[in-house]
Order: structure tokens, then sequence, then C-alpha cells
């Protein structure tokens, strides 16, 4: 069975109305952003035996419909028409992204619940952040561990953003030179032409070896030593990278 764990008490609360309603012939709907654990949600309550399909495929729906009494429908706000479908005398677990008609919502489900995002369920974040980055680490096989504190955390698209973000992380702290050089000279490959190449990727390095050496050592007058290059040439390339200081 699938696996939800949660810490957040609105969610929690949900878990305990699906859970008290199971038993009972009658419709429940999920309804929350994408990728914030609806479609997990679903799977980890209910038997993998109950029929699920989604709205996406309406033929299939409508043969779905006609077919089964009890059923999962998940992308339920792609039907724009409820009334060309059969809901009477279904039980139905439905979950959906956003709400197209509040008043066929109504008509159709007993119980309507609200899926909070991740930004909203701070006590998930960290949990989460844990997993994907044990996850990433095990999948791209990095034996030295991570530390993700200084990363900022994508949650624009929930869970999808956030598992994005800590695997484009460990990729970049665990990446070696060899493969760096792999990387730009691929890049470069693909992307290079025109009549001034070389200074136009030039930024490539130059760019990100002023940032990380002034956040590292903290003084131009440092970092110009240990680039050896003039300070006046080390403000002049902050000024055309446009490098915070």
């Amino acid at each position: 069975m699938y696996n939800f764990i949660t810490k957040s008490p609105t969610i929690h609360e949900i878990i305990k109305g699906l859970e008290l309603t199971k038993e009972l012939f009658v419709s429940s709907i999920i309804i929350g952003e994408a990728h914030t654990g609806k479609k997990g949600l679903i799977n980890h309550l209910f038997s993998s035996s109950l029929p699920r399909v989604s709205a996406y495929n309406q033929t299939e729906l409508e043969d779905f419909l006609n077919h089964y009494d009890e059923l999962i429908i998940t992308d339920f706000e792609q039907i724009t028409n409820t009334h060309q479908y059969n809901f009477n005398n279904k039980k139905i677990i439905a979950t959906a992204n956003y709400i197209t008609n509040q008043n066929s919502i109504d008509d159709i489900f007993a119980f309507i619940y609200n899926m909070p995002s991740l930004k909203e369920r701070e006590e998930d974040i960290e949990y989460l952040s844990q997993l994907f980055l044990k996850e990433a680490s095990s999948t791209l096989m990095v034996e030295k561990d991570v530390d993700i504190s200084d990363l900022k955390l994508d949650l624009s698209q929930n869970t999808k953003s956030l598992k994005k973000s800590i695997y484009r992380y460990v990729v970049i702290k665990s990446i070696q030179e060899e493969e760096i050089r792999e990387s730009i000279y691929h890049f470069l490959y693909k992307n290079m032409g025109g009549n001034n190449a070389y200074k136009e990727y030039l930024e490539l390095y130059e760019k990100p070896i002023i940032e990380a050496g002034l956040k590292k050592y903290h003084s131009q007058l440092k970092l110009s030593s240990i680039l050896g290059i003039n300070r006046n040439t080390l403000r002049k390339k902050i000024l055309e990278h446009k490098i915070d200081v």
C-alpha cells in the first residue's frame, strides 16, 4: 500500500474525514493545487482494486461511469459539463486541481475537502526535503552527505518543484571538475556561434569565480590577489558582469 506521511493538522483532518466515511456510499472530492499529494492520499486510503480513471480521457470516463458504481476519478476539473455524465447512485472519490463549477460540485459530492499547498504546510516541508534529499543521493549514487541548509527551496509547484530543486542542488554540490569540463564542452558545442563567442562565453567561468570569491573572502583586495589580477581590473569585471557586492 502507498505510504502517505504528513505532519499537517489540516491533512490529518482530511484523512480523518475520509476514514469516517469510507464505508458509506457517499461521494467525496479533494480540491487543491497540482502536486500537493491528493492522488497519493487517495492511493493511501483506498483499495488499489477500486477502479480509477482520469477525466482527461472523457470517453473512458463515461465508460467507467456506465460500468461501475464505485470508482476514483482524478483530474475532475477537466469535466466542463457535468450534466453529460451520470453521477447518480454512485460512490465517487475524486481529486481536482481547481473548481470549475461550484454548484455542480455541491450537487455531486457530499464531502468537499480543500488540500493546502505546500507553502501552507510548513510541518511537511522539512520532512519532504529530507526524503527527497535521501532519494536524490541514492539515485545519483552520491556517497558524501549534502547539506541543503543554504538551499532556497522552490515551492512554486509544490512537491514537484521542491523535488526538482533538491535533485538539482545535489547534482551541483557533488559534481566533479572533469564533469564540469564535460558539461561546459557539451553546452558550448551545442550553442557556440556568431563572431564574438570567446568574449560571450567567458562569463561562464568569470562570473561564478568572482561571485564565489567575493562570498568566500569578503574582500576585493584579497580576491584580486588570489586571482592574480589588478584590483581595478576586478572592479571592472564586477561591473561588467553586474555582480552585486
